[in-house]
This record gives structure tokens, sequence and C-alpha cells, in this order.
């Protein structure tokens, strides 16, 4: 880590050069920090995440990916073949659509221009995008046009990411956000929050939706007790994605 503060990306031969060790060597040992998401590898290079100047997005997508991606798989295998999936944007919704490439005639709604650019136009699937001003760094629709789009869509499956989960439900930063995910869950008749453990217990300022509006939370760990007991006392099942 410290061969790579403040260099930007470098070049894997010339760290191994550095280090006295093989270029094998250097991908075997900086796997599990690009799984943690704390080195960005690109184009035979690495560099510190945060050094690179990516995007935030794409910072965030790094962050937890293992689970994400686990979590995905474990939302992925619920949805059957031609189901109707409403997709709010964030970086486990976005894992969850990458999950979905193997599936056929799906019909997908979201605000996430990186959820339809994923399925779009592939596998006979039919995909609805949400209007209104785009967010420059998630590439989110939001505000009263994306509302009003898919309040016209009655879907099987709701699927919402989540920026914290306490006692009392699923909690967010940002009022558009916290909005259209409340939204998505009132249009769907499975209602699925999917989230890394790492957003139990933290503190959110926006109240989306209290547990009473959820039918299941797929996570990588068990929350803690007083989290599982409020969601058992509301009937929300916790699937735990291997």
């Amino acid at each position: 880590m410290q061969c790579l503060d403040g260099r930007g990306m470098v070049a894997i031969a010339d760290l191994a050069r550095a280090l006295g060790v093989s270029a094998e060597t250097v991908r075997r040992d900086i796997r599990a920090l690009v799984d943690a998401g704390a080195v960005v590898r690109a184009h035979g290079a690495v560099g510190l995440a945060g050094q690179t100047g990516e995007a935030p997005f794409d910072r965030r997508m790094r962050e937890n990916a293992a689970a994400k991606r686990a979590i995905a798989r474990a939302v992925a295998a619920g949805i059957a073949d031609g189901a109707s999936v409403m997709l709010d944007t964030g970086t486990t919704t976005s894992f969850i659509a990458r999950a979905l490439l193997g599936h056929r005639r799906l019909t997908v709604v979201t605000n996430s221009s990186d959820i339809a650019r994923t399925l779009a136009t592939v596998n006979g699937n039919r995909v609805f995008m949400a209007g209104g001003e785009l967010r420059g760094d998630s590439g989110a629709a939001l505000g009263a046009p994306a509302l009003d789009f898919i309040a016209r869509f009655s879907v099987e499956h709701a699927v919402i990411s989540a920026g914290a989960v306490d006692a009392g439900g699923v909690v967010d930063y940002d009022l558009q956000e916290a909005e259209f995910a409340r939204a998505v869950l009132g249009c769907g008749g499975r209602r699925v929050v999917a989230t890394d453990a790492t957003k139990f217990g933290r503190r959110g300022v926006i109240r989306v939706a209290g547990f009473g509006q959820i039918d299941l939370v797929v996570t990588d760990r068990a929350p803690s007790a007083d989290i599982g007991t409020a969601l058992a006392g509301a009937g929300a099942a916790v699937q735990i994605a291997d």
C-alpha cells in the first residue's frame, strides 16, 4: 500500500520490480485488496482507491464488492425468467442487474442509467427508464418526473438498496433517493431490500420504510439482535447470501 500512496496508477510490472517479486505474486497479493475496495486495478496497473480520479459511483461499486455480488446472486435466484422487476439506483442494485444477465424476457423498470444499459437489448428484455434530470455522480433520474413515471407500473419484484438500516427500518441520506425508494416499494408485489451488512446500525436522516413495508432483506451477514428482532416482529424475512 505504501508503494502506491500518491502515485496514481502504477504498472504491475513496475511494482513487481520495486518489490523484488514476480508480477504473478503482485497480482495474487492485490486480489484481496481489490475485493475489499482498497485498490483499483485496470489495464495492467493498480492504484489506491480515491487517488485514481475515478467517479464516486465507480468507487462505491468496489466497496464490499464480494458481499454485493453474493447478495446480487441471491436476489437474482428469486426472480424467474419473464418476471417484472423494479430496481432503484444503487451499487447493490447495479450488481443485481449484472446477476440478471442470464435471465430472459424480463420487464425491468428503473431510474438507473447503469441498470438500463446493462439489461436493455439482451435476452428479449423490455426496459423502462424513468425520466427526469440525471444525477452526475450516479446516473440516476430523480424528482417528480421519475416518481410519476414509475407510479404507472405494478411489478412482481420491487428491489431497493439501502443507505442505512436501523431498528426502525430502512433509512437514507438523500431526500430524493429516499422518496424514490419508498415509491418503488409501493409498486411491487414482493418487496425486497438488498443491503450488505455494513449498513446495519448506521444512522441515516431520512426514513424510507418501516420493516412492515418490506417482505425480505437479503444481506451477507445477520443483523444485530435489535434489528433482527424488529424484522421478525414486522414479519419481514432475512436471507443470508452465500
